[in-house]
């Protein structure tokens, strides 16, 4: 496994700002010690586009020209074909055919093809490194270095933002967010703590990390964001990234999505409310950053997670 090395997030930082604005963080509520990062207000509603610009600027412009291919749920499809329409070229993105139909709609409305086939299909393809036959430069949404470099930068945005972070509280889904904040937090500020979120819906790492190994889940989550495929390389990435491991119950998830745009204004897809779902899990005090990672949800979805309450919950 190839550690990420600190000054490529640096050098990453700055490859991207001509394109990208940092994110603002904003205040829990009446807690002063907690912080939303709002990522969702990246130009492609999550904080994908930060590895996307990464990995593309990064490849020669003649190797460039040849487009862009991906495999994405949503949110890195989205990310993709944004990065390609900025710069020119052609977009593929492979995505599972239950896809949200607001991501496959937004991947088309930046000039990508959305290529729908079902998911096991596209986890065959993926462990098969089917990309190896097509055209254009596939950019792996996990596993890349340059993107999780990328991805790190978030944490460099972060540390300047919140004098004395003690901790930072994430969803994971393929693993690239975490190992890049990771990476750029332990080279700089390594007794600040990473909290690992996932929805018992899906809850693919904790399991696998407790089993040692593979395992294959059905997911029942709306934190699509988070459903990726299993990777040995991946998992022990994951294992020296994460300080601890949460697993939030799925009910508590929606009513996560409620709080956050009844209360907070804040209207977050499944996976960006995963660290506020996980807040009442972890003890008070310390100076937290919750990444609220995305926020591209369909209106019908949301629509019915406000219906499941009769009421704006009361925040603690």
């Amino acid at each position: 496994m190839e550690a990420l090395d600190p000054e490529r997030i640096s050098a990453t930082a700055q490859r991207i700002r001509p394109w990208l604005a940092p994110t603002p963080v904003w205040p829990y509520f009446d807690d002063p010690s907690v912080q939303f990062k709002l990522e969702l207000l990246q130009p492609t509603g999550s904080f994908k586009v930060r590895g996307y610009f990464a990995a593309a600027l990064a490849l020669p412009k003649s190797v460039l020209a040849r487009g862009l291919l991906t495999v994405s749920a949503g949110n890195a499809g989205i990310a993709c074909a944004y990065v390609a329409h900025q710069l020119g070229v052609r977009c593929r993105v492979i995505m599972v055919e239950d896809a949200p139909r607001l991501k496959v709609e937004r991947v088309r409305e930046w000039g990508g093809e959305a290529v729908l086939w079902p998911r096991r299909r596209v986890f065959e393809w993926m462990a098969e490194e089917g990309w190896r036959q097509s055209p254009e430069n596939f950019l792996h949404p996990h596993l890349d270095l340059e993107m999780m470099a990328g991805h790190g930068t978030c944490a460099l945005e972060l540390m300047e933002q919140m004098e004395g972070l003690e901790r930072v509280v994430v969803a994971v889904g393929g693993g690239g967010l975490v190992s890049g904040l990771a990476a750029a937090l332990g080279a700089r500020r390594p007794e600040i703590e990473i909290v690992g979120v996932q929805s018992d819906g899906y809850a693919l790492w904790p399991a696998a990390i407790a089993a040692g190994g593979r395992v294959d889940l059905a997911p029942h989550t709306i934190a699509d964001g988070t459903v990726a495929p299993y990777h040995p390389a991946m998992m022990d990435r994951l294992e020296s990234a994460v300080d601890r491991w949460l697993v939030v119950p799925e009910a508590r998830l929606h009513a996560a999505v409620r709080e956050l745009a009844l209360a907070a204004r804040i209207v977050a897809e499944g996976s960006g409310a995963l660290p506020l779902a996980a807040l009442e899990q972890l003890e008070p005090g310390p100076k937290t950053a919750l990444i609220v990672s995305g926020g591209n949800i369909d209106a019908g979805l949301l629509s019915s997670l406000l219906e499941e309450g009769n009421q704006a919950p009361a925040i603690d």
